[in-house]
């Protein structure tokens, strides 16, 4: 199955590299000054979807958002992808589930949504835009006013004549229309959406430079903070000049929508949008993080088994059920990020739900041991300058204090049941660093061996095994989103308890 459009459209057979930029060694993420009370986040359509993301998990973080064509937070958590674009109408009910989530995650799952209430909003749509477009994002705005963003904190754009785009008002080689949504998706719309953005995160700019230095430009090695398959090794970002003469600057994350990534459209997200033009003027570090296709077909949260054909970030599920949460694997690499390049000896502010100081970086090498029936051991390398370590499993914290060692045995486990674990560093203020890139473990039978059975989805419910909902099967207990309820789609449900099925094989 394969989402198409803008959001996870057809793959694009595109060769750019021509006209990218010559190519220079990839460096390691660079530690700079920055103001850690001025990090902020965007992102086009699925980029959209992740930026919320972040400004939910990590709102004492980023303290400010912006959405070009996205929507709510969790809408896939719950719902299939198409129930979240097409110009999709998203009921109160839907919006209460995904409450519900924020609800009870706060503070514990995500930072505290005191933060969310403080953040400024910019939200951006083209009312011809059909593959996002204003029913989502007229949802998301509902979201942020019921979490206390009040109206002077927030913007809404809807353009006439507009499709599903990145609007800009200058015209750059290869880009597309305004009113067509095609490839690049960026367009001389006569509107400078970079400079609205900036303006309603920052207040007053300095004067844009439309010819900022190539030598800013840096490919960076993104494999130093996650192996996530839907994570390209390397990364880019923009560096004003200021900035790396040890200014204290800005951060400002930009995420690309899917189809959009430096392997499919070169720099045109990079340098078409005009993000560096005021960035360069404005002493903004722009960090612009690369997502990359994954062809494996993967579970989702309520979509079905889908691959990533098309480099998107993960907005639904792919990689776990703490996607949207601060244990996300994608979400808590970029955080990891945004830490490293505000690691600099003269940074400033309040970043993080820790306050002014620079941020632990996050654990190395976390690994499982030891399973048992209802037990596993979790163990990671030290980090310098931590006074304990937090331990979560998809996205709960198990830890009611810092542990002071670098292992944790997690008990009470259910038996044949994989699990996944992050780990963070404490500094000795009590403040959170950089969360971990996750490790998995499944634990033992508990001496019976485990009952698979292959069937249709049909004979699956007909049997007992699992339950279907709006035309999908649900697996009982685990509620894994097993596909189309038919008898065409075949699937092997694992009984790993009573009345409780995930989906995989047996030994």
């Amino acid at each position: 199955m394969r989402i198409p459009s803008m959001l996870l459209g057809l793959a694009l057979a595109v060769s750019v590299m021509a006209a990218a930029a010559p190519a220079k060694a990839v460096v390691a993420l660079p530690a700079l000054n920055v103001d850690t009370s001025k990090t902020t986040v965007s992102g086009l359509s699925g980029g959209a979807f992740m930026a919320t993301q972040l400004g939910y998990a990590f709102s004492g973080t980023f303290k400010g958002v912006g959405v070009f064509a996205g929507g709510p937070y969790m809408c896939a958590g719950h719902s299939n992808y198409t129930a979240c674009m097409y110009n999709a109408t998203i009921s109160a009910s839907m919006l209460s589930t995904m409450q519900a989530d924020l609800n009870n995650w706060n503070g514990t799952s995500i930072d505290s949504l005191a933060n969310v209430a403080g953040q400024k909003v910019y939200m951006f749509v083209g009312n011809s835009d059909y593959t996002v477009g204003p029913n989502p994002m007229s949802a998301l705005k509902t979201q942020y006013t019921n979490n206390g963003v009040p109206a002077a904190n927030l913007e809404y754009v809807a353009r006439a004549s507009t499709a599903h785009v990145f609007p800009t008002d200058f015209d750059a080689t290869g880009n597309n229309s305004c009113s067509s949504t095609a490839s690049p998706y960026i367009a001389n719309c006569g509107y400078d959406g970079a400079k609205a953005l900036f303006t309603r995160l920052y207040g007053t700019l300095n004067p844009r430079n439309d010819a900022p230095a190539a030598g800013n430009y840096i490919e960076f090695d993104q494999a130093a903070f996650t192996t996530n398959a839907g994570v390209s090794p390397t990364g880019w970002a923009y560096v004003p000049a200021s900035c790396t003469a040890g200014a204290v600057c800005k951060i400002h994350v930009a995420l690309h929508g899917c189809v959009q990534n430096y392997a499919t459209i070169g720099d045109k997200f990079i340098k078409n949008t005009g993000y560096t033009r005021w960035a360069d003027t404005n002493n903004i570090i722009v960090l612009f993080p690369q997502a990359r296709v994954d062809s494996t077909s993967r579970s989702t949260a309520a979509s079905g088994s889908l691959a990533n054909p098309n480099g998107c970030w993960d907005w639904i599920g792919w990689y776990g059920a703490s996607f949207a949460q601060r244990a996300g694997t994608q979400v808590a690499a970029i955080k990891a990020m945004v830490d490293r390049l505000a690691s600099g000896s003269g940074s400033t502010g309040g970043g993080g739900d820790g306050g002014g100081s620079t941020p632990l970086p996050a654990p190395a090498s976390v690994s499982t041991s030891g399973a048992t029936s209802s037990s596993m051991t979790v163990s990671w390398t030290a980090v310098s300058g931590a006074a304990g370590y937090n331990v979560y499993r998809s996205g709960t914290k198990l830890t009611a204090a810092p542990v002071a060692g670098t292992s944790y045995s997690d008990t009470g486990l259910a038996a044949s049941t994989s699990y996944s674990w992050t780990v963070a560093a404490v500094d000795t203020a009590g403040a959170e660093g950089a969360m971990s890139s996750a490790a998995t473990g499944t634990t033992t039978g508990g001496g019976t061996t485990a009952q698979c059975f292959t069937s249709s989805n049909y004979a699956h419910t007909t049997a007992g095994r699992a339950h279907q909902s709006g035309g999908y099967e649900l697996a009982n207990g685990s509620n894994q989103n097993m596909g189309l309820w038919n008898t065409f789609v075949t699937t092997t449900l694992k009984m790993t308890g009573t009345n409780y099925y995930v989906i995989g094989t047996c030994p």
